[in-house]
């Protein structure tokens, strides 16, 4: 698929997710503006190959306070990797989770485009996005870089990492899951979202 078309589904995503906040208008960042954001998203600057991760796991306080909350715990892996063709950074995403009520692990991926900023510029974000019109998430950081802050209306989840069309639902953002807080955490947390073992060894390299 070409990177005009990805950028393209990516945008659409983030302009879906961000219905979750209000809609809020958005213009595209600089190269620097990017740069910028990178470097914050990767705890420095990103190379060839670079990982960023968060977690959250809701304590039962935090559940009783939010009774329609379907998330349980939620991790967002955030990738990044140079294209040798453009020599461009194309950052990527996957998403696990567990809901409150239903057994089983469920999980997401998808492209993302370049950083995007809010129309009162004070938030830039990455929109990302799953193929076929699968939705997608915003993702975006604390002042802080700390946590990151996922926003979504609708992104396509397999359950148990089985991307086929059976195992194929959604998670939809409702009353109090439209926007995640989640921590920024060693790399190693987010391992089992990963498949590939070549991959799976430079995200264990990348702490």
């Amino acid at each position: 698929m070409k990177l005009s078309l990805l950028t393209a589904l990516a945008v659409a995503a983030l302009i879906s997710a961000a219905h979750a906040d209000e809609a809020d208008d958005i213009r595209e960042a600089s190269k620097a503006e990017a740069e910028t954001f990178n470097t914050r998203m990767y705890a420095g600057t990103p190379g060839n190959k670079a990982y960023a991760c968060f977690v959250r796991r809701y304590d039962a306080e935090h559940l009783a306070r939010h009774p329609k909350q379907k998330v349980a715990s939620m991790k967002l892996l955030i990738s990044a990797e140079l294209d040798k063709e453009d020599r461009e950074l194309h950052n990527s995403f996957r998403l696990g989770f567990r809901y409150r009520h239903r057994s089983g692990d469920f999980d997401s991926s998808g492209s993302c485009n370049h950083a995007v900023f809010t129309k009162d510029g004070n938030e830039v974000r990455l929109g990302c996005g799953v193929d076929c019109e699968g939705g997608g998430i915003g993702v975006a950081l604390s002042k802080d870089d700390r946590s990151a802050i996922v926003r979504l209306e609708r992104v396509r989840v397999w359950q148990n990492n089985k991307p086929d069309d059976e195992a194929e639902q959604s998670l939809v953002g409702g009353a109090d899951d439209r926007i995640f807080r989640l921590d920024r955490t060693d790399n190693s947390e987010c391992a089992s979202l990963v498949t590939d073992r070549k991959e799976l060894a430079a995200l264990r390299h990348k702490r």
